[in-house]
Order: structure tokens, then sequence, then C-alpha cells
């Protein structure tokens, strides 16, 4: 195994769980955000999370290439004959999945409040607009019912 292909490895996972870090704070802010009324915030917020998401692809396309020269098999990596992983790197390795997992769950929940809120959104209006709207009867059966708008131009 290379020691210093092995040293800069671990330097490199250090950098992508420091930017992981900063993703999961941009992505906490980002759902402060979602529950504010200034639309400038969010949108700087989902800059700010592009620009890490930049940083961590290139980041992972860098490891994916030293980790086969240090010879250190990294899930997603192609492993080499015979290679073992060190210490130093699993720990990193491990810290870096963990913090990518939680970054993932808190993105999940963004998504899941801007798809609820757009649907809210629509609801308004259609009701504004006078749509048909599709509802059940106690009988789980549906049924269309159509509003009148209320107002027009």
């Amino acid at each position: 195994m290379n020691e210093d292909a092995r040293r800069r490895l671990e330097e490199l996972l250090d950098r992508e769980i420091e930017v992981a870090h900063a993703l999961l704070g941009t992505l906490a802010d980002e759902r402060s955000a979602l529950g504010g009324s200034v639309p400038d915030a969010l949108e700087k917020q989902a800059a700010v999370k592009m620009q890490l998401l930049g940083q961590l692809e290139k980041l992972e396309d860098e490891r994916r290439a030293l980790s086969h020269i240090a010879s250190q098999t990294l899930p997603g990596a192609r492993p080499g004959a015979g290679s073992t992983l060190a210490a130093g790197v699993a720990e990193r390795w491990r810290a870096l999945m963990e913090i990518i997992s939680r970054c993932r769950s808190v993105n999940e929940l963004n998504g899941y409040i801007i798809n609820t809120r757009r649907g809210h959104i629509q609801q308004l209006l259609g009701a504004v607009r006078g749509v048909t709207l599709t509802t059940y009867t106690a009988q789980g059966r549906t049924f269309s019912k159509s509003l009148r708008a209320l107002a027009k131009a």
C-alpha cells in the first residue's frame, strides 16, 4: 500500500466531512427558511446547497481515483486485489456516511415540506378559480364537485 496515497486519501475524506457538515448546516437553514416568509432567504440557501453538492461531487471523484491508487477498498469503489481498509480511512468513511445519511434525511423532509406547501397553494388557487374538486364519500367512492369562482377578472 502506498502510504502517501493513503495519507492523502485521509485528508481528502476530512475535506469531504467538512463539506458534508456545511451541507447539513445549510439544509437546516433551508428548513428554517421554509418556515419563514422571506423567499430570498430560501433562494440563498438553495444556491449554497447546490454549490456544496458540486464540491462534494468533485471530492468524490478525487476520492475514487485516490482510493484506487492507495489500494483502499471503499464501498462504491472498485476493490484492488487483496486490498484492505486502513483504520484511519475506515473511521473517516463511516463518519462521512453518517453525515451524508443525516443530510439525506433532512433534505427529504425539506422536500416533503415544499411539496405539501405546493399542494396547499394549488388547492387555494383552484378554489379561487372555481375548478372541479374530486372528493370522497364516507364509503370511499369519489365524486366531483364544481365550485364557483370566488372572483372573475
